[in-house]
């Protein structure tokens, strides 16, 4: 009796044996690659930013998609005010050393060069308030639902007659000491969410979350949440920002 034919098995072998050696190719093509770009990666020398160039250049990319899918309507989840946590989490204390007394406080708002508004606390509390609860996130990995009250920024802007400065790019914000500084997108500014804050769960701020005046910008990261701001103005160049000069992304959306 003659055995079964064995050509079948040999072609289903070596395709096997083939796709093997390819597979395992392709893979060690990658390592390599990997390796050689890490490497240049590596020894690329670090400039401004504490941040190579390159992988400035990553995030700005992102910056740009992110911004392309960025709608006006957006609003981070809303909760209760039950759910907001008694004691909220402090995400820093840069530009917060000593007490503020609001009796000399002021809000240095650049209009134009030359023309800056001083606007007192009280002004800023005659203002129509609104009150968000949301879960606060920080780059650290931790979020709290905290529950914040103040003048919504698109109302500001409307009250001091900022409509045209609304038509820029960007706004600056500054701590009074000048120690810590952000920059944020206008679309995500004029976000309804977005709070000029003096309250949190219903009483003034403690000085430790910016009394006497914060910003709340619900679509970012906390450490474009500025506390104690003493200076705004408005660009259409990017402002100088603290945590972008050491390395982290500008954007810093949710």
């Amino acid at each position: 009796m003659s055995s079964a034919p064995k050509q079948p098995k040999d072609r289903v072998q070596r395709e096997i044996t083939r796709r093997t050696i390819i597979s395992f190719s392709v893979f060690f093509v990658c390592i390599g690659v990997g390796i050689f770009l890490f490497s240049k990666l590596y020894r690329e020398p670090i400039s401004a930013g504490y941040l190579q160039p390159t992988l400035r250049k990553v995030l700005v990319a992102n910056e740009k998609l992110f911004s392309l899918f960025y709608s006006k309507t957006r609003q981070a989840k809303a909760f209760k005010k039950t759910d907001a946590v008694t004691k909220a989490r402090v995400n820093g204390g840069v530009g917060m050393d000593g007490v503020l007394d609001t009796a000399t406080w002021r809000l240095k708002v650049v209009r134009n060069p030359g023309d800056t508004l001083s606007i007192t606390l009280d002004e800023l509390k005659a203002l129509p308030k609104t009150e968000v609860v949301f879960d606060f996130k920080c780059v650290e990995g931790w979020s709290q639902v905290t529950w914040w009250g103040g003048v919504r920024f698109s109302d500001f802007l409307k009250k001091y007659n900022l409509v045209a400065q609304s038509g820029m790019r960007y706004v600056g914000m500054i701590t009074p000491d000048k120690a810590y500084y952000v920059g944020n997108d206008m679309p995500s500014m004029m976000q309804p969410q977005t709070l000029l804050c003096y309250e949190l769960n219903g009483k003034p701020l403690p000085q430790n979350q910016g009394y006497p005046l914060r910003l709340i910008i619900p679509v970012k990261y906390g450490i474009k949440h500025l506390k104690r701001i003493g200076f705004m103005y408005f660009s259409n160049e990017k402002p100088r920002d603290y945590w972008a000069e050491l390395g982290y992304d500008y954007y810093s959306g949710l």
